[in-house]
């Protein structure tokens, strides 16, 4: 098997980035003001696409100037999952940020299948999965994950009108739990579940409201090897049926490889992709994948992007 990467060219940047996660259920009440029928350079009905993206926080008073991403080009075809890997600060839950709506680049340009990434926000065209569950601790399980189709639904009349919203039906809550291991746990509360459960809640959550795309930032990051590695499965085994595309912030090389159809390498300081690897493994993964030699072999491409980005260390803007 060959395995190759395509490496970006390196462009400028700055110093490290500002903490920039969010959470999952204030995400949807945050969303920007959408604007009104803007044209975008590079936008397609089928693809997510950050062009040439900017992103400066500080600089003003007392505040110094933190260049979090710096001239970032991605592209994500519709139905894709896509890992985004790099050090701690290198800006990629800034990217997903951008991606999400919930911030502006300061110069460049980002659609989400052709529309302005506020009106896709505003539009529940996005889903989230946050490192931190957010489950509302008085609804019961299948509460937590019917909230988001009872809230806002002038957004499902917004996102009829975007021209790269595919309609689906409505997803079965109950069987979307069952799918990922909760079926007996419909009605018990937060408190009533490990951190596992939870995040499987969160997952179930995100998927149930039929999403364009869901932005997932480090979920896993806190449950054991042997609890991580079972949600893996139940997550692939989700998208393998709903296909829903997929933008996935990782530390962890094995997981971006086992889970992704590419992943993009990030840069220390500031936020620069270093590397896109396109991950040639058949679907659908199974548990089995993770000892073979395909997969050891991406695993030492990816670490070896890694290390080189760590070497290049920062550059001036």
């Amino acid at each position: 098997m060959s395995v190759s990467a395509s490496t970006h060219e390196k462009t400028t940047g700055g110093p490290d980035a500002p903490n920039s996660r969010f959470n999952g259920l204030k995400a949807v009440s945050r969303c920007r003001r959408p604007t009104v029928n803007t044209t975008r350079v590079n936008a397609s009905p089928d693809q997510i696409v950050v062009s040439d993206a900017l992103k400066i926080y500080g600089g003003s008073g007392s505040s110094a100037e933190v260049t979090a991403l710096s001239h970032v080009d991605l592209t994500v075809d519709r139905g894709q999952f896509v890992s985004i890997i790099g050090p701690s600060g290198c800006g990629k839950s800034t990217l997903l940020r951008l991606i999400a709506g919930l911030e502006t680049a300061d110069s460049g340009d980002v659609s989400v299948f052709g529309a302005d990434p506020d009106q896709a926000c505003a539009a529940k065209m996005i889903g989230f999965v946050p490192q931190v569950p957010a489950l509302l601790p008085w609804l019961s399980v299948v509460g937590n994950v019917t909230l988001p189709s009872k809230v806002n639904r002038r957004a499902d009349a917004l996102r009829r009108t975007l021209p790269g919203h595919v309609h689906r039906d409505a997803a079965d809550p109950r069987a979307l739990l069952a799918k990922i291991g909760l079926g007996d746990a419909l009605d018990r509360l937060p408190h009533q579940l490990s951190g596992g459960m939870q995040q499987r809640v969160a997952i179930a959550r995100a998927f149930a409201i039929q999403a364009d795309v869901l932005l997932m930032d480090e979920p896993f990051s806190a449950l054991d090897e042997f609890t991580r590695e079972a949600i893996q499965m139940q997550l692939l085994e989700l998208w393998e049926q709903m296909r829903t595309t997929v933008v996935f912030v990782t530390h962890s090389i094995s997981e971006a490889v086992v889970l992704s159809d590419k992943v993009v390498v990030m840069s220390a300081r500031p936020g620069r992709i270093e590397a896109v690897v396109d991950i040639d493994l058949p679907r659908p993964r199974r548990q089995g994948l993770l000892e073979s030699a395909a997969m050891h072999e991406y695993e030492h491409l990816i670490r070896g992007k890694l290390q080189t980005a760590w070497a290049a260390g920062p550059v001036a803007r």
